[in-house]
């Protein structure tokens, strides 16, 4: 991982068994499964998950309700300050934690939750990379049941330009100094495949690169292969980059990506397709081109 700009921002399996029982360390377990329903798909909690196995010491987070603004219909939205200030908190989040997310599904969740820490300003925090499938087939312990953490004392310091609305994606449709990028399938950003937001297609203007070409068996792939990757979308160039999904989460995959390799100036829109499909005023594009 050393070719990585930023290798702190991953931890392989190995490194972060060495470190469990450390007294700053918290380790925060983000699963959430998406299951097909009637709609497309819905979030289901990984809390059962978690409880029947994850990395010892562990701690549950709970990304549906604790760590989202609930009240918006969305799915998954940034919370207030106040609000994830408190959610950290109760996980047992302090100021000088080093905190690793890492998920038991797909890389996603725990990048969503990485990204919502590096937004939140802490600064000390990694991604398990390959998750826990890689932590259990590297043949390293597991335990069952809840684990809890006296509260913590975290204060955030903000970085509020780590996620963009609404209004951000308009200006920058307008702006081709900004680079736009949808983090979901082909099938789905060209409107073509079973599943769509609502409204088929993508935002006007905004190019393709599928959040699982970055990975490899779960884990990121290296730094030359991700520089490939971004530059062939042209974002490593751009003056700054957006990215958007569905509802802000696999979109946490090529952003972080970008922070990997060096790419700063990179943001998540937040509400991603989930809002704007909301509005019939809003366009959207079907096909292949941006």
């Amino acid at each position: 991982m050393s070719d990585y700009t930023h290798p702190n921002y991953l931890i392989d399996p190995k490194s972060l068994a060495a470190k469990l029982g450390n007294k700053n360390l918290r380790v925060l377990d983000g699963t959430i499964f998406l299951v097909r329903d009637k709609q497309g798909y819905k979030a289901d909690s990984g809390q059962e998950k978690y409880l029947e196995d994850h990395v010892p010491g562990s701690i549950f987070m709970d990304q549906l309700r604790v760590f989202s603004d609930t009240s918006t219909g969305l799915g998954f939205s940034l919370p207030n300050v106040e609000q994830l200030q408190e959610a950290f908190r109760s996980v047992g989040v302090n100021n000088d934690s080093q905190v690793v997310f890492y998920s038991s599904g797909n890389m996603m969740w725990a990048t969503r939750a990485w990204w919502l820490g590096h937004y939140a300003g802490l600064k000390d925090i990694a991604v398990l990379n390959g998750g826990f499938e890689r932590w259990k087939s590297e043949g390293l312990p597991t335990e069952s049941g809840a684990q809890s953490a006296p509260k913590g004392d975290v204060t955030l310091q903000i970085n509020p330009e780590r996620f963009v609305d609404k209004s951000a994606v308009l200006a920058a449709m307008q702006n081709d100094r900004v680079c736009t990028v949808n983090a979901l399938s082909p099938d789905v950003y060209q409107g073509t495949g079973e599943h769509h937001y609502g409204r088929r297609g993508h935002i006007p203007g905004s190019l393709n690169l599928h959040y699982d070409d970055l990975l490899e068996d779960g884990a990121f792939r290296p730094a030359a292969e991700l520089k490939a990757a971004l530059n062939n979308n042209g974002m490593l160039n751009a003056e700054r980059v957006i990215t958007y999904c569905g509802g802000g989460i696999s979109a946490t995959i090529d952003a972080f990506a970008c922070l990997l390799v060096g790419k700063e100036e990179v943001a998540v829109y937040d509400g991603s397709m989930s809002e704007w499909v909301r509005d019939k005023d809003l366009p959207l594009k079907e096909g292949a081109e941006p």
